[in-house]
């Protein structure tokens, strides 16, 4: 471990904003030996003074080899300006390894497994990174962040260290390097003809209630049509993965794409089982309401995105979840096309019991492994301050998203449009090129979180609109660090899984009436005949063991 001595040093180097190469030395994991704490020999290509807000540029051209999300929307390309202009501003060559989204985390999880890994893994949501934290083949790139000053920076202004340390594993260590967001970004919401409801003499929604009453004066006038048919229930382990995300967050809990067995109750001061709780009951029961009075479609749990597309296109529904890509791609240019003087808007998430909140936690994106192998590459200090370039710098982030200014973007007063000719994400459809597809820029895999300024720099009008909303809500607290030792992580993952199941089949049942509300103790009951209190009582073990060791 370092010694006071230079730990005093890095402080200062670090409060500089500066890493400088004399001082480039870090606790490994504790199974790379001498050598990998030792990074006087791993500087090859690597710059010797690096700091925050500086261009990253090698000393000597390198390649580093990295997993590539493939996405059927923009398939990648050997040819992408993103690739050559990347080598040129740096001197790194980047080696992609593509996998199609849809195989994605299995493959990566083989290609770990095997020890084929590349060096940089990115697209990787957390928790999935615990897998790999015992076979010591991912790095705990917590010991390595004194060589990222713009990834450093970034946590200590936007006050990020909670967020982090919710992502620590029990030796204190965290193995994913996480986008961060100065502000949260919500995706999802509810989406509803205007026009009709301009029709009916009926406003936007503001609450779940107001919903509820649309939907009733909706039924009553289309007798025959269900108002709400919804999509995001397939290639999903949960139904309705969106509605649930975004309805659950309005009763303050984690439902949907975000579900997590374990969450943490600020007012109880400890970590309870999400779906046993009351705000989870009450969320269940609103689904219910919803189906059992013919407002909302049954088939939303189980339909295709396709089969809910075509039912608001064919005006059997009126209502569908929507993220802001989706509602201009989608809904709105298909609409016009199709439905005279059809209007579609996506509301702010309508506000529930929990009032006008958002997940906390939330200003933390998918990240980035690191292979283990990369610690005994020659060049490992040039690739970390690669990685904090081109993830975690102003400038690499604004490459990463827009490309080369007066080629594929430009910029004025804060405003940023793709140049002339290039379309993004529909922007415009007569466009001869498009800046993801043709280009490479805005790729998921090297574009997520940054400034306000720049998240924001891509928002329709539509967006912006909803995100200026959303920020002004009051983020939930981030529950304390908690994490499982190795032994307590088998058994976790054990306990896991069967009750994750049992809450999304019942979640279903009953939404659907197939199992009558009347029965929510009992399931209450076979969830911990299913280890729920030992699961949460393992947890809430973790954080008051973490908190004895941080004090």
């Amino acid at each position: 471990m370092k010694n006071a001595g230079q730990l005093s040093r890095r402080q200062v180097l670090a409060a500089a904003g500066l890493v400088g190469l004399a001082s480039l030395t870090g606790c490994g994991s504790g199974d790379e030996g001498e050598d990998g704490k030792d990074l006087s020999k791993k500087q090859n290509g690597a710059m010797k003074e690096y700091r925050a807000g500086e261009q990253f540029k090698t000393s000597k051209p390198l390649s580093f080899s990295l997993l590539h999300n493939n996405n059927p929307v923009y398939p990648m390309k050997d040819g992408w300006l993103f690739w050559t202009e990347l080598t040129r501003r740096t001197g790194v060559t980047l080696k992609p390894i593509a996998v199609p989204l849809s195989d994605y985390e299995k493959k990566r999880s083989v290609l770990i497994g095997a020890g084929d890994a590349p060096f940089l893994i990115p697209k990787t949501y957390h928790p999935s990174e615990v897998a790999f934290v015992s076979s010591g083949a991912i790095l705990p790139v917590s010991e390595y962040t004194h060589l990222m000053p713009n990834f450093r920076d970034k946590v200590r202004k936007w006050k990020l260290e909670p967020e982090l340390d919710s992502i620590r594993q029990s030796d204190g260590k965290y193995y994913l390097l996480p986008g961060l967001h100065e502000k949260v970004k919500s995706g999802y919401s509810l989406s509803l003809r205007t026009d009709v409801l301009g029709k009916l003499g009926l406003s936007l929604p503001t609450t779940w209630d107001e919903v509820y009453d649309v939907f009733k004066a909706i039924r009553s006038e289309y007798p025959d049509r269900y108002p709400f048919s919804d999509r995001w229930s397939t290639n999903t382990p949960f139904p309705a993965a969106a509605l649930c995300s975004y309805l659950g967050q309005s009763f303050g809990v984690r439902a949907g794409w975000t579900y997590d067995n374990i969450s943490f109750d600020a007012e109880k001061d400890a970590f309870v089982f999400t779906g046993a709780t009351d705000g989870y009951r009450q969320m269940v029961e609103y689904l219910r309401k919803l189906v059992a009075e013919k407002l909302m479609d049954p088939e939303s749990f189980t339909q295709t995105d396709d089969d809910a597309l075509q039912k608001l296109l064919g005006q059997k529904s009126f209502a569908i979840s929507a993220n802001p890509q989706e509602l201009v791609q989608s809904y709105r240019y298909n609409l016009e096309k199709q439905v005279r003087g059809a209007k579609i808007e996506m509301i702010p998430v309508p506000l529930g019991p929990a009032g006008p909140v958002v997940l906390g936690g939330a200003r933390l994106e998918n990240g980035l492994m690191i292979s283990t192998k990369a610690l005994k590459s020659d060049s490992f200090v040039a690739m970390m301050q690669f990685v904090d370039w081109l993830w975690y710098s102003d400038e690499g982030q604004r490459f990463a998203k827009w490309g080369v200014q007066g080629t594929t973007y430009t910029s004025a007063g804060g405003q940023y449009r793709p140049g002339p000719g290039i379309s993004l994400m529909g922007s415009d459809p007569n466009a001869p090129k498009d800046l993801q597809k043709d280009y490479g820029f805005f790729n998921g895999v090297f574009t997520y979180g940054g400034s306000w300024a720049l998240v924001s720099s891509s928002f329709s009008p539509d967006e912006k609109k909803f995100q200026d909303a959303m920020s002004q809500r009051e983020q939930l607290p981030v529950g304390p660090a908690h994490p499982l030792q190795s032994v307590e992580q088998e058994q976790a993952s054990l306990w896991d899984t069967p009750l994750r199941d049992h809450v999304t089949q019942n979640t279903l049942k009953f939404a659907l009436g197939k199992r009558p509300l009347s029965e929510w103790e009992n399931y209450v009951s076979e969830l911990k005949g299913k280890n729920m209190d030992r699961l949460v009582g393992l947890h809430n073990k973790a954080r008051e063991r973490f908190a004895k060791e941080k004090a």
